[in-house]
């Protein structure tokens, strides 16, 4: 008998409630697998992007340069954050009435709006890897303890027990904790690494936001 027939087998024979807590856990696990994916796709593309953005602001000649090539483009993040902040630069520099700290605390605040919405996005999923990683052992434990409640309950009704009675009710009992494991020590792992990366950027964010208002600051010639 193979492995996968092992698993099926203790399914099969599994009682309705162990059917349950296993049905859940592997739902759980595929969900969690399929935000993995889209998680570890989104964020890479962020990172390329930001990158790429870095790269060709830290070598463009002026602002203006490129606003008009990034503009054009449907980037998000760190990019789309400078398009805002350059618009709200370039709209209130030709409105004499506001000074120069008026002007860059409005670019500030435009950015950070951008920013905190661009943050809710990169939290997309992250909440429910957490739920997994930090509920899947118990739910999987629950699914094992009823199992082996099962199987001793019915242990009561013969007058003899033998360890080759109790074994398989336990086998099956225990794929339960198991499963329970396999969602969540991905899930966990995974939340770990992209947590860390969406912190750095959020930092990488928030120093560009810095450097931009700098760079402004120097070109804005109001007292």
């Amino acid at each position: 008998m193979t492995l996968n027939h092992s698993l099926l087998g203790f399914f099969l024979n599994a009682g309705p409630v162990v059917k349950i807590v296993m049905l859940i856990l592997l739902i759980a696990s595929i969900m969690s697998w399929t935000f993995i994916f889209q998680r570890w796709c989104f964020l890479r593309k962020v990172s390329q992007q930001m990158r790429q953005f870095e790269k060709k602001f830290a070598e463009a000649d002026n602002l203006v340069t490129v606003y008009e090539e990034v503009n054009k483009k449907n980037d998000i993040g760190l990019t789309k954050m400078f398009v805002v902040g350059f618009k709200d630069y370039a709209t209130l520099q030709n409105k004499p009435h506001f000074s120069r700290e008026a002007i860059l605390q409005s670019v500030r605040s435009a950015m950070v709006v951008q920013q905190n919405r661009f943050a809710e996005l990169l939290d997309t999923h992250l909440s429910f890897l957490a739920t997994v990683a930090s509920t899947s052992p118990y739910i999987g434990l629950f699914g094992t303890v009823w199992g082996i409640m099962t199987a001793f309950t019915a242990l009561g009704a013969v007058q003899q027990a033998t360890i080759a009675m109790v074994a398989p009710g336990i086998s099956e009992a225990l794929i339960a904790t198991a499963m329970g494991l396999f969602a969540a020590i991905p899930a966990a792992i995974a939340y770990n690494r992209f947590t860390h990366r969406v912190d750095s950027i959020l930092n990488h964010m928030e120093i560009f936001t810095e450097d931009f208002l700098r760079i402004i600051s120097q070109q804005e010639p109001r007292s």
